[in-house]
């Protein structure tokens, strides 16, 4: 399969410069030499590598703490994403690992639920950026025929859909009913929608990193739910009405839901 289909998603485009310097398939010496290439440096200085897993016991953020290796399995495309959205987003991934770091240090803390956020975003994090604050309503209240169908014109020319975590950009390789993102939701001006793709992946990076610092989420029910197939053009089954009808992937909000079941 070549590269161009593998990643013909357009919520690929977040790693299409990475992508189009690499063969199609998760090549863990390139991911290397992009490091090299690249550099960058944990908030305590530590300057990232790509390295196979090491059976010594150390915590896999503890590892990236202490040394900046970021443990990257040969031949697996869960970290081989895992490293590219690091090439992409490092500042964000810089602030994760640090707030993962506090949060280990904190009293009872070692595994608890400021941990499970940031791994849930980490995972499946998507940022979605809007010029109007309307659209972004209808996203939080879960009405998705509403968003994605009468306001489709809309969505496509005032909002953005920017994939964060590493675990959904492996599903996208083969996407599936029901694909799910947590989503981070920012009522942005016009001039963010007009930036060229690596500009606004930058200064996502930047608005981003320092939300995730501040500890602003502090749990997984933080982000908001977003089923990916209904973005317009993500697939073509989505230019049917009729395709939003289905409620198993477009699930009504726990309110609307027990407002239904009343």
């Amino acid at each position: 399969m070549s590269a161009h289909s593998l990643y013909a998603s357009p919520l690929f485009e977040p790693l299409r410069p990475w992508l189009d310097q690499l063969p199609p398939a998760p090549d863990a010496q390139a991911l290397a030499g992009l490091a090299t290439r690249f550099p960058i440096h944990t908030e305590n200085g530590r300057r990232v590598n790509f390295v196979p897993p090491r059976p010594d016991g150390l915590a896999y953020e503890c590892r990236i703490w202490e040394s900046g290796d970021v443990e990257t399995r040969p031949d697996n495309w869960h970290d081989f994403f895992n490293a590219l959205v690091w090439l992409s987003f490092p500042k964000t991934k810089i602030a994760v690992s640090a707030a993962h770091m506090r949060a280990m240090q904190a009293p009872g803390e070692a595994r608890g639920m400021v941990r499970d956020a940031l791994t849930h975003f980490d995972e499946c994090g998507i940022v979605v950026l809007s010029s109007k604050p309307a659209l972004l309503d209808l996203l939080r209240d879960f009405q998705w025929k509403s968003l994605f169908v009468d306001h489709r014109a809309e969505v496509v020319e005032c909002m953005r859909f920017v994939i964060f975590g590493h675990a959904t950009y492996e599903q996208l390789l083969k996407p599936f009913r029901g694909l799910t993102a947590k989503a981070v939701l920012y009522d942005v001006g016009d001039a963010w929608l007009e930036m060229e793709s690596r500009e606004l992946i930058a200064a996502v990076d930047e608005r981003l990193a320092l939300d995730l610092a501040s500890g602003r989420y502090t749990r997984p029910r933080d982000f908001q739910p977003l089923p990916l197939l209904g973005i317009p053009g993500v697939t073509p089954d989505s230019d049917d009405p009729a395709y939003y009808d289905d409620t198993w992937q477009f699930r009504p909000g726990r309110r609307m839901a027990a407002a239904a079941a009343a």
